[in-house]
């Protein structure tokens, strides 16, 4: 019986002690293996081979719309509401009916490009005929504005307040912009006067995307947008469209075509272009060519037999010479004819990324060009005096 108890009691002392062991070994070796003080010691390092250390982790959530808000905010500052109104007149017996008493209002978007109060916008949905013109800025100040100008290539509209040290949103290189990336558009056309945005993504660039409100291009319209999916983009036509590093890559724009409205966002390098052409009172020189076109792509002459990829082929769907070339325009004068490819612009090949409008608008009205076509597969040279 003690021989019994004590076999016990040394047996209970191996299994305390090798279990001891294994909680050292497992747990409290690789712990001090790892603090400063021990670390020296080769038996304690060798402790912790093979045995997995988990670390703990969090999780870590990133609120998007704040993010959203912070990059906006580099841009809001500069986007203003513009309110477009008719004023009421008199009649022959001077009063004023009750239908005239109520003037027709319209509130639109606007962006700051000049700190000096020139304001740039989309004419299509908000310039009108004798309408007055009141702008309010993100600090709440408001001015009277003017009408300045309205470019015939772009569409867009240029406003101008008395104003000054008004701040001017930075414009990316919209050439960098790729489909796929994330969007910010900003507008500020309500009643209360307060911005809205909306964040998509940049769907496309479409190179043939022409701002004609005709089935077929204008060479006198703007050629070649962006598109992206937001939803209700009527709210923020005329406003900016802004990537994820605060740069504005583009102006929302949209027309009218089978009496529905297609949107669209012109590229900011397009944008800065028109905005230049006003700062340098220029937009009452752009050149008029006078033709209706298909932009030739591979597909289109692939399926047409055409012996050129590229260009702008001068087209009627009625087939009739007078529908493709306006009369007496530059293109008439020349002798340009319906079925024509034009390939370049004094020397400057026409393709996706240069188009024919976009190629004619770097000139002046008045100016002689050199216009390369394929007429019946045969290449001229003919001179145009825009």
């Amino acid at each position: 019986m003690q021989k019994t108890k004590k076999a016990l009691i040394i047996i209970g002392i191996i299994l305390i002690s090798g279990l001891s062991g294994i909680i050292a070994n497992r747990y409290v070796f690789p712990y001090l293996a790892v603090t400063k003080l021990f670390s020296k010691y080769d038996f304690l390092k060798k402790s912790t081979e093979d045995v997995t250390i988990i670390n703990k982790t969090e999780q870590v959530y990133i609120k998007d719309d704040t993010s959203i808000n912070k990059i906006v905010s580099q841009v809001t500052s500069s986007v203003v509401n513009i309110t477009a109104y008719t004023t009421t007149e008199k009649t022959a017996s001077g009063k004023v009916s009750a239908v005239a008493a109520q003037p027709a209002i319209k509130n639109g978007t606007g962006l700051i490009v000049a700190s000096d109060g020139l304001i740039i916008t989309y004419a299509n949905t908000l310039i009108a005929e004798n309408a007055k013109y009141k702008v309010t800025t993100s600090d709440g100040n408001i001015y009277d504005a003017t009408l300045s100008e309205i470019d015939s290539y772009s569409n867009l509209a240029f406003l101008k307040i008395n104003a000054s040290n008004l701040s001017v949103a930075a414009f990316a290189n919209s050439d960098d912009a790729k489909p796929g990336e994330k969007v910010i558009v900003v507008g500020n056309d309500s009643l209360a006067q307060e911005p809205s945005f909306a964040a998509g993504i940049l769907s496309s660039f479409d190179p043939y995307y022409n701002l004609s409100e005709k089935t077929i291009s204008s060479s006198e319209k703007l050629e070649g947008v962006f598109e992206i999916d937001i939803p209700a983009q009527t709210h923020y036509v005329g406003g900016p469209v802004v990537d994820y590093s605060g740069q504005i890559i583009g102006i929302m724009g949209a027309v009218s075509r089978d009496n529905k409205d297609s949107f669209f966002q012109i590229p900011s390098d397009k944008a800065e272009l028109v905005i230049d052409k006003e700062i340098r009172k220029e937009l009452g020189t752009n050149p008029t060519l006078g033709i209706y076109y298909i932009p030739v792509s591979k597909t289109y002459a692939l399926v047409n037999n055409l012996p050129s990829e590229t260009g702008a082929l001068i087209y009627s769907p009625s087939g009739q010479q007078g529908l493709a070339i306006i009369a007496n325009s530059p293109a008439a004068t020349a002798g340009l004819k319906i079925g024509d490819i034009l390939t370049a612009v004094s020397g400057e090949k026409i393709d996706a990324q240069k188009s024919l409008p976009d190629l004619l608008y770097k000139h002046k009205k008045g100016e002689e060009i050199e216009l390369t076509i394929l007429r019946n597969s045969q290449e001229l040279k003919i001179k145009v005096q825009l």
